[in-house]
């Protein structure tokens, strides 16, 4: 070793882990709680998925009649599947809409009545029965809008293939009754009647609950999906999940059915109308042609009429021609006023169709004005009035109305001219008529309105035909494809994920609890964490013992022992002692009381003792000794305080052996009201040079660094200070203290010592202290070392 160069230059740091081991061997100390966790989640989600009901899904699907696609030119198909046509999407969302709309479910919860549920008592909890499962019959006799609305509870115990128990769960005792037996209760006239009861049902107990139809459908609207098969089909899947596979089939195949009926009520609306407005028509017209028949028969009668004569057939021939036109022209104008008279008579009503007006746009218009009147009275029925939807409707239904009015109009405007046009052709041929008798002209006429009235009859008793034939044959909205059915594999609750999920919060908890409590905690420890802040040599780690203030003997080969061993052959290389040496004075210090600085100069003396050395401890803590306290002896009357005061004094008379250990003492003495001042006054340096020419070691016992200053004053007659850090104790804030009187270099030689550390957590360095010397173990009790 060359001259200039000191033995502290030579203590080499081990490299560091790497953060995340480090990280990683914190938490897995607490591996217990880990799996007790672990172990409580998974036992969690056991006893969840044991007793929680599967939950079943089934499906149907249904093909909906789009009657804005019928005979679709093949041309416009490649503007619909690329989207061009947006009504048939449309009409599809709204048949979605309707299928999943509130009062549809609610009919299909009043005809199933599925707001009375039934439960089966389990040993742990209420299995739901459903049909067949259920041994009984309960028929309520009150089902008014009360009824409906009605949230009641109430059990019922079979005691026999007779009778029964019934008890509400708001009154008791429960009344013993008969099955057949008219049971009048507060939720009105019940009777229970027996299924299938075999003896094993004998003390069943069944709860029976009802529940308000709109909470019920709402719960059922709400599971309910319905999709689209795909984007350019008019197929929907309807899917619905529950704990019985049957109910849930039901549920679906009403809601089809209830959807069906609505749709064709909806269409037959139309015909209906249309077949009213018929027959009120006709009604009409045959008082008109009764009483043209009597004019007829009366005129024919009174003045005798015959044939017409043969010569003048030849211009009643070409007249009848142009009469056959009035005819057709005052038809028209009659049907023309009717439907008028009708519009303005019944705003918002069906316009009758298919009546032969001679007017396409009229007729058109009609048929889409009654297919959106419809359409509006459906979607109504499951929205709001404030539905944007339906404002559109009625701005088109506005709209149709008027053209179809403006039409008729025109219409009629068309065919007075055309009428008067035939009327005076008609004059014109009469004139011809010389020798007609005025009273065969008079016969016409009547004749000429007895046809008009004749023909619009046989017409309008044509269309009735054809209407009652429409009626006949009215098809539903959707086509059953698939019939509900569900799967014999439940679809929840999902097992897999249940227990990935328990297994993600055992582990979890724990982790955040051990997390939040590592980053709460401000203390220091272990090595790493103090050499991370403080750069200064480390050279030893006292672990934790089972008795504190314990001070070592010769015979001791524990771990506490082998470390102050280490602690010894550490200062000893930074001191570069050997045999022929002068003696060095070594100072230990703390940041704070408490830390066990006198406990390791107590021990640090014992085992340099055991070493064949002479020690000298002084206790230069005179604020607060503890040196006597630690070694049992009794507080010395002349101490370190009382030489510093009394120059008479010579330092023999302040030593002391000590009880045990074999070195000698000089005890702090009496606390004096000024220690600093004491201190500084020389008189220890004297006491240091006594120690040093007369001992091997010295040993002082100082004040703690951050409480005083008198570690500090007396620093620079120290060889080597050793800084002592009690694990699990000092706040990592103070760490600053030490590592500032490093760097400005005021504690000569200055090691770090930390104290009471812990290596099963982790925290030491592994020295493997007692190895081989057959270490006693303290026995503990099975769960405490399992807590440990």
């Amino acid at each position: 070793m060359q001259q200039n160069e000191k033995p502290s230059d030579f203590i080499f740091i081990e490299e560091e882990n790497t953060n995340i081991r480090y990280e990683i061997e914190k938490y897995l100390h607490y591996w217990k709680w880990f799996a007790l966790a672990v172990v409580l989640a998974i036992l969690g989600a056991y006893l969840y998925l044991r007793y929680t009901p599967n939950t079943y899904e089934a499906s149907t699907s249904i093909l909906i009649d789009d009657p804005n696609s019928e005979g679709l030119p093949s041309q416009l198909s490649m503007f619909q599947e690329l989207g061009a046509l947006g009504d048939t999407q449309k009409n599809i969302e709204n048949e979605m809409g309707i299928l999943k709309s509130k009062s549809l479910m609610m009919r299909v919860v009043r005809k199933l009545e599925l707001h009375v549920s039934y439960f089966l008592e389990g040993r742990v909890r209420q299995g739901e029965v459903y049909k067949g499962q259920i041994p009984f019959k309960a028929t309520f006799f009150i089902k008014d809008s009360t009824f409906f609305e009605r949230d009641t509870t109430f059990t019922l115990q079979i005691l026999s293939d007779t009778h029964f128990k019934l008890a509400d769960l708001t009154e008791s005792p429960s009344i013993t009754h008969a099955f057949g037996e008219n049971i009048n209760t507060n939720y009105g006239d019940i009777t229970i009647t027996p299924r299938a009861i075999t003896p094993k049902a004998f003390g069943s107990i069944y709860t029976i609950r009802v529940s308000p139809v709109k909470t019920v459908a709402e719960r059922y609207r709400s599971s309910l999906d319905v999709t689209l098969l795909s984007d350019w089909a008019s197929i929907l899947v309807l899917k619905l999940k529950g704990p019985i596979k049957l109910k849930v089939e039901d549920i679906l195949n009403e809601l089809v059915r209830q959807y069906n009926k609505d749709a064709v009520e909806y269409k037959s609306l139309v015909g209906n109308n249309t077949n009213t407005f018929i027959n009120e028509r006709l009604s009409l017209i045959e008082t008109e042609l009764e009483k043209v028949d009597k004019s007829a028969e009366t005129f024919k009668t009174k003045n005798k009429l015959s044939d017409i004569p043969a010569e003048a057939e030849l211009i009643l021939t070409t007249n009848s021609q142009i009469e056959k036109q009035i005819i057709d022209l005052n038809t028209q104008l009659r049907l023309v006023d009717y439907v008028m008279a009708h519009m303005d008579v019944s705003a918002n009503a069906l316009i009758p169709e298919n009546l032969g007006i001679n007017s396409g746009e009229v007729n058109a218009n009609s048929t889409r004005y009654n297919e959106i009147l419809l359409e509006r009275g459906r979607i109504a029925n499951s929205s709001g009035k404030n539905n944007p939807v339906l404002n559109n409707l009625d701005t088109q239904l506005r709209q149709i109305r008027e053209s179809i009015a403006q039409g008729l109009t025109n219409l009629k405007s068309r065919l007075v001219i055309a009428l008067e046009e035939a009327r005076a052709q008609e004059r014109n041929m009469n004139a011809r008529i010389t020798s007609a008798p005025k009273k065969e002209r008079e016969y016409r006429d009547i004749q000429r309105r007895q046809q008009i009235i004749e023909t619009l009859y046989l017409f309008l008793l044509q269309k009735r035909e054809e209407n009652a034939i429409t009626l006949a044959v009215t098809i539903p909205n959707a086509k059953l494809i698939d019939v509900a059915e569900s799967s014999d594999v439940p679809v929840g609750p999902k097992r897999k994920m249940i227990y990935a999920i328990a297994l993600l919060l055992g582990l979890g908890i724990p982790f955040i609890f051990l997390y939040l409590m590592f980053a709460l905690d401000n203390k220091v420890h272990n090595p790493k964490e103090l050499e991370a802040v403080v750069k200064a040599p480390f050279i030893g780690d006292i672990p934790k013992t089972i008795h504190e203030n314990r001070i070592l003997v010769k015979e001791d080969r524990g771990a506490m022992a082998e470390a102050f061993r280490m602690l010894r052959t550490n200062i000893n290389f930074m001191l570069g002692h050997t045999m022929n040496a002068t003696s060095k004075a070594v100072y230990i210090t703390s940041t704070t009381p408490g830390e066990g600085k006198t406990f390791v100069a107590i021990n640090l003396a014992t085992v340099l003792a055991m070493s064949k050395k002479k020690v000298l401890l002084i206790g230069a803590d005179i604020r607060k000794p503890k040196v006597a306290e630690y070694l049992n002896m009794p507080s010395a009357e002349i101490g370190l305080t009382v030489f510093l005061t009394n120059t008479t004094i010579e330092i023999p008379d302040i030593i002391e052996r000590a009880s045990s250990g074999g070195f000698d003492v000089i005890q702090s003495g009496i606390v004096p009201p000024n220690p600093s001042e004491l201190l500084m006054n020389g008189r220890f340096d004297t006491i240091l040079d006594y120690g040093k020419n007369h001992y091997d070691y010295v040993i002082v016992d100082t004040a703690p660094v951050n409480m005083v200053t008198d570690t500090v004053q007396i620093a620079s007659k120290a060889d080597m200070f050793l800084y002592i850090v009690r694990a699990n104790y000092l706040d990592k804030r103070l760490l600053e203290i030490p590592k500032k009187l490093y760097n400005e270099k005021r504690l000569p030689n200055m090691a770090m010592v930390m104290n009471d550390t812990d290596s099963k957590k982790g925290y030491g360095y592994g020295y493997g202290y007692g190895y081989g010397y057959g270490e006693q173990k303290t026995k503990h009790s099975w769960l405490k070392r399992f807590w440990s």
